[in-house]
């Protein structure tokens, strides 16, 4: 094998394989499931292990930072070029519950290696995508001889994302100073699948609203009173009814201001990518595919904003009739948003559409929950090209682009450090992510490794 940084980065790689390994074995079995209060202790636990670890791999400055809720962790590793870029890695060290009944072969915090996989609640999301960055710095300095990284290396790993991370903006604005950073990457994310290695370029905002109406101070007789007194579950039919037109698009006044349109190279490169439908719907559990006219099920998934009714009740839903008018109503729903919209804005134009279209003796309340923002890196992007040369390099094979449909807290960190977000995950479908049987494929993890270390010496170019 040549002595290039490549197969130097590789060696390595290979050497500590076994050790790297180990580690993260250690690390999933504990139990650091942030959203069960028995588990608190276990996510400290899991905090003061990764902490030492991050001291044990180099970094001269790791922290626990705490929350009103889990702590999260920090590191830093200054690079001594002094013009050189700061980088943040974001990541999470909670997990989801589990347990053997739930339909677990092995017991979900005792992993095993079977077939090359990894098994464990937290192989994939987010402890193993973590942990590469560990090994991956590691062969970054062994691979160029450098003592410290090519940037300025920031990690936070927060301890509430599988929680819905409701402490974690208010952390990210109270430590901006210190989390500033030329880009982010966020290692909380997946690939195409196991041989379409790609690269994630957004996510959808999110906002949510809950919409109550009240009629009469109590149900009343429909013979005595039906047809002359306005009924709260009529008015929310309605409003259902009212949310789309006969092209799937959102009729809010003002919902699609400022949307960033597609252009025609991300339609071809979403078109590249090898999306089977019927194996979609198939997982989907759905007969049909829908949705906004003009655009392909890919592009309405991760591009287009929508609105979905989650949930919708009012009146007598029991056993056989109950002649009423019922007294209240109610809609949820929610409302996925892409970049160039801004959720306040979204919401006020939601509470304008809704009161215009509830009819007078209707009472109602309009409740939002709280909102978050959208986030894409344009493809030309200095740092994003970084991102696709380093996986590219580490898979040897040509890396395709995908957006996500879901959302998460990446865009907090894009809103308030003002830096591009850029997605490097080596996860798959198959993984299981939030289910029984999670695992990592470990040649895909140790990609990620890979991935890594290739590419703080990228985005030191990239980014000056």
């Amino acid at each position: 094998m040549s002595d290039t940084p490549d197969s130097a980065v590789r060696t390595y790689t290979e050497q500590h394989r076994t050790a790297f390994l180990d580690d993260l074995a250690a690390w999933l079995r504990i139990p650091s499931v942030s959203a069960q209060p028995v588990h608190d202790g276990d996510v400290r636990r899991s905090a003061e292990w990764l902490s030492a670890k991050l001291r044990e791999t180099g970094f001269p400055v790791v922290e626990i930072w705490e929350t009103p809720g889990a702590p999260a962790v920090f590191a830093e590793w200054p690079s001594e070029e002094p013009d050189a870029p700061s980088v943040l890695v974001y990541g999470h060290h909670d997990v989801q519950p589990a347990a053997r009944e739930d339909g677990w072969d092995t017991e979900p915090f005792e992993p095993v290696i079977r077939d090359g996989r990894m098994y464990g609640r937290g192989a994939a999301d987010d402890k193993g995508q973590v942990f590469f960055h560990t090994l991956g710095v590691r062969a970054h300095l062994a691979a160029t001889g450098r003592t410290t990284p090519a940037v300025s290396l920031k990690l936070l790993i927060e301890g509430e994302e599988e929680s819905g991370s409701p402490h974690f903006r208010a952390l990210v604005e109270e430590q901006a100073a210190r989390l500033a950073a030329d880009a982010v990457i966020v290692s909380d994310t997946g690939m195409w699948n196991e041989t379409t290695p790609t690269v994630c370029t957004g996510m959808r905002g999110l906002a949510e609203c809950e919409i109550e109406l009240y009629g009469p101070g109590q149900d009343i007789h429909s013979g005595s009173f039906g047809g002359a007194v306005p009924n709260p579950a009529t008015a929310v039919a309605r409003l259902v009814a009212a949310l789309h037109d006969t092209d799937g698009r959102v009729t809010i006044p003002g919902f699609y201001d400022g949307v960033a349109e597609l252009t025609d190279t991300e339609r071809a490169l979403f078109a590249e990518l090898p999306f089977d439908e019927a194996a979609w719907l198939h997982t989907a559990k759905s007969r049909a595919a829908s949705g906004e006219t003009g655009y392909s099920t890919l592009e309405r998934v991760w591009a287009r904003p929508t609105a979905e009714v989650n949930g919708i009740g009012g009146g007598y839903q029991g056993d056989g009739s109950k002649t009423i008018i019922p007294s209240s109503a109610l809609v949820k729903i929610s409302f996925r948003l892409v970049a160039g919209q801004d959720p306040d804005h979204v919401q006020q134009r939601v509470r304008a559409w809704a009161e215009a279209l509830i009819p007078a003796g209707v009472g109602h309340r309009i409740t939002f929950a709280p909102a978050t923002r959208p986030c894409l890196t344009p493809l030309d992007h200095p740092a994003l090209q970084a991102v696709a040369r380093a996986m590219g390099r580490a898979f040897g094979q040509k890396i395709l682009f995908t957006r996500e449909g879901g959302s998460g807290p990446a865009a907090d960190l894009q809103d308030v450090l003002g830096a591009p977000v850029l997605f490097l995950g080596i996860s798959v479908p198959s993984d299981g992510w939030h289910a029984p049987n999670e695992k990592v494929e470990i040649d895909l993890l140790l990609k990620g490794v890979e991935t890594a270390a290739y590419l703080w010496g990228e985005l030191a170019t990239a980014l000056r």
